[in-house]
């Protein structure tokens, strides 16, 4: 019986593993044992509970939709998770999948909620009707995406029980050793990488080895409670280092906790639910915080009004960051939610470049297509003259855009994949394009998902792999999603070959020590 408990418990209900042990247990013991009945499993945190969730969420939006500017719009676009969910939920997926979807999802359906805050509908904003015709194309994208993945993943190989459980030996200080010896070698990397800017691409394919690192040590400290000190002091370090860029990397590791909570499949009581209910309220409260002081935060750690290079000393910035969390009563926390709520909604840009396009087509055929592809077949160590992907470059030609706000705070501004599809192909034909791009990330996660290793392991690689591809969502680029895509592939292809079993052997041997109680 424990051994069905355990296959239960990792996730082998509906497969003819745990059919045959369930029929072995109960013919061996229904002549000796008395009739019981059988509680009721505990409910859990993964895939199907999250697809369940996101149908009551399409349910009670649908309520709210007949009061939307768009009713329609707001109606189709709260179902469209769901619908995803329905599409790749499968035996087997990694969990990284959904917040892919999910991710951009958001940022397609802000777009409907910022017009009932504007009290104006989807046709009616300042770039006219296009941004209605943008939000339905993306939203078409999005379920094109998901029928790719459909195809490719609608049977994924299955990992062993062996796989499966390869992690519960493993003691979390080793894993949270090995994050902190990564941080180190993370900033070599960084300056070998100014050296020698040929060697950028493979590099920063291989720091999304930390996003490997933190998905072991969470999944291992979820999956077997121990070390719940090691996971609080990843976080916080996450948050700190997070703060010290010009960028919000601070929300990444939110989204790592969740996700492994989500592939551990945590039970479902009370004190779990507080926990992520607080996680989430914390998370909100940052990202206000960051909305509201980011622009100037910028300009003091560059010392300038149009660069990212950080010139002010760490204790300079934290001290400006502390200053302003100590006069957090002083922000209007109203302007900071409707200008996260305009940041995080990306269709207005996908408007403009329909409107510009219709009037002034792309004079070059398939040009976005042809960049992203230019870029990987001349890598950089090979062609050093190459010039930089510039993405406000790309966002001045196809939407005639205004990119002097962006490049006062020291960023770049994106059309994103989408658009730029729409730009080579256009309506319903970039939905080909669409498909195409989704079919290299399916393909991509099942090969490292079909490795003879680590169930846990594997699930992080696709995570550090989508992070890698749509850290940004919508926002990124073709060439930068083509190029991150292949470079992933060849690195950790070479790390799954080479390295990983020397890492999973030191593990496997420091498993056989005295685990500490650290939690």
């Amino acid at each position: 019986m424990r051994r069905l408990l355990l296959l239960q418990a990792l996730g082998y209900n509906d497969t003819a593993l745990v059919d045959a042990t369930r029929f072995a247990i109960v013919t061996m013991n229904s002549r000796y044992m008395p009739r019981q009945v059988a509680s009721a499993p505990a409910p859990t945190f993964d895939l199907n509970s999250l697809k369940r969730a996101f149908f009551y969420i399409a349910v009670g939006l649908l309520f709210i939709a007949p009061f939307a500017q768009d009713p329609m719009a707001f109606a189709v676009g709260a179902v469209v998770p769901w619908v995803i969910l329905q599409l790749i939920v499968r035996p087997g997926i990694p969990v990284a999948v959904a917040y892919l979807f999910l991710w951009q999802w958001l940022q397609i359906f802000a777009r409907v909620l910022q017009s009932m805050v504007d009290g104006e509908s989807l046709g009616n904003g300042l770039y006219g009707p296009n941004v209605a015709r943008a939000y339905w194309y993306m939203l078409a994208s999005l379920v094109t995406m998901a029928l790719a993945f459909r195809f490719v993943l609608a049977s994924p190989k299955l990992p062993t029980l062996q796989e499966r459980t390869a992690h519960y030996d493993w003691r979390p200080l080793d894993i949270f050793t090995m994050y902190i010896a990564f941080l180190f070698i993370a900033v070599g990397c960084r300056f070998a990488a100014s050296v020698v800017p040929a060697l950028d691409q493979p590099l920063d394919a291989f720091s999304r080895l930390k996003v490997v690192l933190l998905f072991l040590l969470f999944g291992t400290v979820l999956t077997t409670g121990r070390g719940q000190n090691l996971l609080w002091a990843a976080a916080g370090l996450e948050l700190v280092m997070g703060f010290s860029g010009l960028l919000s990397d601070f929300k990444g590791v939110f989204i790592y906790i969740a996700l492994a909570a989500l592939a551990a499949r945590v039970k479902m009581k009370g004190t779990t639910v507080a926990v992520g209910l607080v996680g989430v309220a914390f998370l909100m409260y940052l990202a206000l915080f960051w909305t509201s002081v980011k622009a100037e935060y910028r300009e003091f750690a560059t010392k300038s009004s149009d660069s990212q290079n950080v010139t002010a000393a760490l204790d300079e910035r934290f001290g400006y960051l502390g200053s302003r969390i100590a006069a957090s009563g002083d922000i209007d926390w109203s302007l900071a939610s409707y200008a996260l709520l305009a940041r995080l909604a990306y269709t207005d840009i996908f408007g403009s470049v329909i409107g510009v396009q219709e009037s002034a087509p792309e004079p070059v055929f398939m040009r976005q297509w042809n960049d992203a592809v230019e870029h990987v077949l001349k890598p950089r160590f090979l062609f050093p003259g190459k010039a930089a992907l510039s993405d406000t470059e790309v966002y001045i030609r196809l939407a005639r855009g205004d990119a002097s706000e962006q490049l006062r705070w020291g960023t770049s501004i994106s059309v994103g994949y989408m658009a730029e599809n729409f730009v080579d192909l256009g309506f319903p034909n970039m939905l080909g394009g669409v498909f195409v791009l989704a079919l290299m990330y399916a393909l991509i996660i099942r090969y490292f998902m079909a490795f003879n290793q680590p169930w846990l392991l594997k699930e992080g690689v696709v995570l550090a792999f989508i992070v890698g591809v749509g850290q940004n969502g919508v926002e990124m680029s073709l060439p930068k999603i083509v190029g991150a895509a292949v470079m992933f592939f060849l690195v950790y292809t070479l790390l799954a070959r080479f390295v990983f079993p020397t890492a999973l052997n030191w593990l496997k041997a420091r498993s056989g020590l005295q685990q500490p109680q650290l939690s």
